[in-house]
């Protein structure tokens, strides 16, 4: 029993219990008939949400007379859905009965539409509470990885980022409480998401387009982090929590605590985590430059009206950490290189409940991040990364329209992006985007519908954009790579650089209809039809320089190469920038309630114009100088060329059609009130529409989790196979398949009044070797070995 029943007790007590006009008065019970305590019941389209107390007793007071659709949630618990007639005189002793359900159902938060795993026509999870705290990693793609449907794309344990159904980069939109967490993360594989686990609430993954909700940006899924730094009410409570970890020597701390009183509500959360380079089973040795050191804080406020509320918080976010293969030469004679990242994130958010005839509620949401983060090498700055992020949403939900509730969204957001130094491979940019979106949905007898449509104006600016004259050589097959460099390098020499000023303006429009169908007691269907449209982001289009993260040479889609017999250059695109248009089916079935549950989810993806990099076979010298190699430049010089300078493959981008079909399944049995067995598996088959498969598409993967939780002890046992992925593009290798085992342990504990937990976690519990397929790095930083991880935890 954690901070939720303490709530939830705290509120019951406060509730008027007398009979008034146009109350509701009664039990939430499980099919035995035993009160549910902690229970929320919501009344849709307004601010009401009550709990119920440890009798399963709630009140709720102010109704209006007629029909009142209510909301019940509990956890462990089918959600249910009610339609009750009040008459004048209220309702006494109204009893609702919830069934058990296997899996986890927890809502969306901020949407126009009801989304849950359970209940929407798109693939939505939800992760929160004590499975965010048992999943929680350093890093947010590796926080992810055990949903269905996501992967990593494990950056050495420094700046992993989610992979959703085979999509990352730009294609998958971070959020954080539902506006862009406004880094560079999709830019580069080696750069870190700006936000943090530790402190959030609960973490929200669409699988799939949610371009309506995100924008183009959500083409391939959305991440969306939720916080409750703006808090909505003043009730006190907190979260903190200590731990300390064997394979990177990690220690780490976290709290976070709201509180206020009268119409004002106050909150704060901090955390810090120091780790060293990790061990690796191969050799037990350790990963070079993958320490991190990451701290930061927020204050956030709030004013509580009584039809709703306004605040506003600040973040600060600082961490260093490592950039594994750095090197220019040699691995083995790596030197430290590490990124400063530091962000400050200012964040405005309001819903206000509207007596209007047309709409019912008005939601506002801001946000303003100053972005930047140096990559330090030798002690001099290398290359400095900056984004500039200001976001506006306006969402107006409306009253029902013939039984249509749902509501409009007007977007803006201008980012402007910039990298200096010698490993700037983009040029300074401004994106700017325009959008107005619409979201219903209905009920008809046991069906819902859910329709929405969203139109953007998206400009990509930029007065910076370089050609230059880049010497290029092939590796000869009769002759070593070094003699083969040498002869092209000298036959042609670097010349002038060429500056362009470029503006491109896109219309995505999207749109997506899908239905739920309750078919039968306990069971329904979901189905989803989308087309979605994305605009290519600034890095796909004008990239051209060495981007040391993805050891390669990017060139993007504003050039194209020609090539003679003997020689190679680049040129300026002379053919028109399209639109990335994706065309996605969706079938779902799913078991909602019962001992057993399950989802299984089937999906069709096509998508013309698709942007990738694709290697050309030739290679570029990229001569590498820090800034304090300045001095004794000739004799420095011939070292650099031994140590720092190399060739890197050259890439370019090239514009295809794909198509990605695959499944994703979630069965959960719960034997008894105490053990609970679990399985899922997910597939991904992501290749070009005329043959050739895309690079570093996740493996097929198969997992268990056995379950075991009573009043005080709780333990798991997580078990997940990675196939062998052979199905790989040109130049890829194939990665052999591996079994991981993790098991977590937690005792909970009353100290001083005090809901407290004591746990031991266990990853890679069998020490094995695993490579990454999706990662950049998988040959030269695997998995971390076996880890120790110990650690309590509060509530209060």
């Amino acid at each position: 029993m954690h901070i939720k029943k303490r709530i939830a007790v705290a509120v019951a007590a406060m509730m008027p219990m007398a009979s008034l006009a146009k109350n509701i008065e009664g039990t939430i019970v499980n099919q035995l008939g035993e009160p549910i305590s902690g229970a929320s019941i919501q009344v849709e389209g307004t601010d009401k949400t009550v709990m119920t107390n440890q009798q399963g007793v709630f009140s709720i007071s102010n109704l209006a007379v007629g029909e009142n659709k209510l909301h019940i949630i509990a956890k462990g618990f089918a959600h249910s859905h009610q339609h009750v007639d009040v008459p004048e005189t209220g309702i006494n002793q109204y009893q609702v009965a919830l069934a058990r359900s296997p899996i986890e159902v927890i809502d969306v938060v901020a949407s126009p539409v009801h989304l849950s795993v359970m209940e929407s026509t798109i693939p939505v999870n939800v992760i929160a509470g004590e499975t965010l705290r048992q999943q929680q990693a350093d890093t947010l793609g590796d926080s992810l990885e055990k949903l269905a449907g996501v992967n990593t794309n494990f950056h050495a344990n420094v700046a992993s980022t989610p992979i959703i159904r085979g999509l990352s980069g730009p294609r998958v939109l971070i959020a954080q409480n539902g506006l862009d967490v406004g880094d560079v993360s999709r830019v580069g594989p080696d750069h870190s998401v700006a936000t943090e686990a530790a402190t959030a609430q609960q973490i929200e993954v669409f699988r799939g387009p949610a371009t309506l909700f995100y924008g183009s940006g959500a083409i391939g899924g959305v991440v969306n982090v939720v916080d409750g730094r703006i808090p909505t009410d003043n009730a006190t409570r907190g979260e903190w929590q200590i731990q300390t970890s064997s394979v990177n020597q990690q220690k780490q701390g976290a709290f976070n605590l709201t509180t206020g009183t009268g119409s004002v509500a106050v909150y704060a959360d901090a955390f810090w985590r120091d780790s060293k380079d990790y061990k690796v089973p191969v050799d037990e040795r350790r990963i070079a430059n993958s320490a991190e050191e990451s701290k930061g804080f927020t204050l956030g406020t709030s004013y509580l009206l009584d039809n709703g509320y306004f605040g506003v918080s600040v973040e600060k976010f600082k961490r260093e950490y490592g950039i594994p293969g750095h090197s220019h030469g040699d691995e083995a004679a790596a030197e430290q290189v590490y990124a400063d990242l530091d962000q400050t994130r200012i964040q405005f958010l309001s819903e206000i409940n509207l007596s209007n005839p047309v709409f019912n509620q008005l939601n506002l949401r801001a946000s303003n991040s100053d972005y930047e983060h140096a990559e330090i090498e030798a002690g001099s700055v290398g290359t400095l990364f900056k984004n500039s992020t200001q976001e506006f949403q306006l969402e107006l939900q409306h009253n029902p329209v013939f039984d249509w509730k749902g509501g409009l969204n007007f977007h803006y957001k201008n980012s402007e992006i910039s990298a200096v130094g010698s490993e700037a491979f983009t040029p300074p940019s401004t994106a700017e985007t325009f959008a107005m979106a619409i979201l219903e949905e209905k009920h008809i007898g046991d069906v819902l519908y859910q329709v929405g449509a969203r139109v953007e104006q998206v400009r990509i600016s930029s007065d910076q954009v370089l050609l230059p004259d880049l010497p290029l050589h092939a590796h000869a097959e009769d002759e070593s790579a070094e003699d083969a460099h040498e002869h092209d390098h000298n036959e042609h020499q670097a010349g002038d650089t060429r500056v362009f000023d470029i503006e491109h303006k896109f219309t995505p429009i999207s749109f997506s209809a899908g239905l739920v169908w309750d078919f039968m007691s306990d069971y329904n269907l979901g189905v989803s039809l989308s087309r979605s449209q994305r605009a290519p982001s600034a890095s796909e289009l004008m990239s051209f320089g060495p981007h040391i993260g993805t050891r390669s040479y990017e060139v993007g889609a504003l050039f194209e190469i020609h090539q003679e017999s003997d020689s190679a250059e680049f040129e300026l695109n002379k053919q028109p920038i399209e639109l990335e248009t994706s065309k996605n089916i969706d079938f779902t079935l799913r078991k909602t309630q019962g001992d057993l549950g399950f989802v299984f989810n089937l999906f069709y993806n096509q998508v013309d114009n698709y942007y990738y990099q694709s290697s050309t076979g030739l290679f570029a010298e990229v001569t590498h100088e820090h800034a304090s190699d300045s001095e004794d430049s000739d004799a420095h010089d011939h070292d650099h060329d031994h140590d720092h300078a190399s060739e890197l493959p050259v890439y370019t981008a090239q514009i295809n059609d794909v198509v990605l079909h695959g499944f994703e399944a979630q069965i959960a049995w719960q034997l008894t009130n105490e053990f609970k067995t679990s399985l899922f598996s997910d597939f991904v088959r992501a290749k070009l529409k005329d043959g050739g498969d895309l690079p570093r598409t996740p493996p097929l993967r198969l997992g268990a989790q056995f379950s075991y939780q009573n009043e005080k002890l709780s333990a798991q046992l997580h078990i997940t196979r990675y196939q062998k992925q052979d199905k790989i593009s040109v130049f890829e290798t194939t990665t052999p398949g591996y079994t991981l085992m993790d098991a977590n342990l937690a005792y909970d504990l009353n100290w001083f009044n005090l809901d407290t937990s004591v746990y031991l976690k266990v990853s890679n519990l069998t020490n094995t070797e695993a490579r990454v397929h999706t990662s950049f790095l998988k040959d030269l930083a695997p998995r971390p070995g076996r880890n120790v991880t110990a650690g309590i935890r509060g509530y209060f």
